[in-house]
């Protein structure tokens, strides 16, 4: 009995709750300036956009043809691979070229970058030296990759020395951005417990900082090597870095072998596959230990 009456209680005062709700009258949201001119660029890009593909000329071409032989071209690629240039273990090969041009630019770029993400953080340095790397890391992350690798070409010629530059250069952006938040979430009653105990600044960052961020760290640069791992299969054919990218490049600009292109094409993406794999192991294994 007395269940009930708590049952029947709690159900009084859920629907006392919800027909308040539906009674509150529901308030328009006040104007907003900044949200005027965002919805009037996205009405002049719907229109733009729309204006672009009814005034493109097509030389005749028509969508239906169009589609059907996209359709054929991805068939060939994908239901009918073959290898006719190099072999199977010439192209397992190659794949760990890109692999390794991956790994060192993300080891080059961790090791760079952790220590002026400690730098750049906030807690553990001053405000001007941290305003000055964020900014230059933030300008460094505006230009795409292959531009840095192209703009290093310039002094060590195409191939996989500018490659490797132009990559850990852009990489060490990015890590500095994602080490450096990661250290300012720390508590800074921590810091200030070390600090007043004595503890210098190197001894902070090894006794608190890295053992408290070492997740974030494994995690954030484990990202980054799969997008170099990426990022190195563009350059392979960019910049002629080597590796599974080029027999890529070469396959589809030179052979026009499509058949070869979709059986470079899974290599890529079964490698891709497996990081990702490892990639989720990794994470579990942290979140497991913290």
């Amino acid at each position: 009995m007395e269940w009930d009456e708590s049952v029947r209680a709690l159900y009084d005062a859920t629907e006392k709750q919800v027909k308040q709700i539906h009674n509150q009258p529901i308030k328009a949201k006040p104007f907003n300036l900044a949200t005027f001119f965002i919805q009037i660029t996205l009405v002049t890009l719907v229109v733009l956009t729309f204006y672009g593909f009814s005034s493109f000329d097509y030389k005749g071409v028509s969508l239906f043809e169009g589609i059907q032989a996209a359709a054929v071209t991805v068939k060939t690629m994908f239901l009918e691979p073959h290898f006719q240039h190099f072999t199977f273990v010439d192209g397992l090969k190659q794949v760990f070229v890109t692999l390794g041009l991956a790994f060192l630019t993300t080891l080059f770029g961790a090791v760079i970058a952790l220590f002026l993400g400690l730098l750049a953080a906030r807690n553990l340095s001053s405000n001007g030296v941290s305003m000055i790397i964020k900014g230059l890391v933030a300008i460094i992350r505006a230009v795409p990759t292959v531009l840095w690798v192209l703009i290093f070409a310039v002094a060590a010629g195409l191939g996989s020395v500018a490659a490797v530059i132009g990559m850990t250069f852009h990489s060490v952006s990015y890590l500095v951005k994602a080490y450096s938040e990661s250290f300012e979430e720390l508590d800074h009653g921590v810091i200030e417990a070390l600090r007043a105990s004595g503890a210098n600044w190197w001894q902070i960052v090894f006794q608190a900082v890295i053992p408290s961020c070492i997740t974030y760290i494994i995690s954030w640069t484990f990202m980054r090597f799969e997008i170099n791992f990426a990022v190195a299969v563009a350059m392979g054919a960019a910049a002629g870095a080597g590796g599974i990218g080029f027999d890529m490049f070469m396959a589809s600009g030179f052979y026009y072998d499509l058949r070869e292109v979709g059986g470079i094409t899974y290599f890529i993406l079964i490698f891709a596959i497996i990081l990702e794999v490892m990639a989720n192991r990794i994470k579990r294994k942290l979140r497991a230990t913290v």
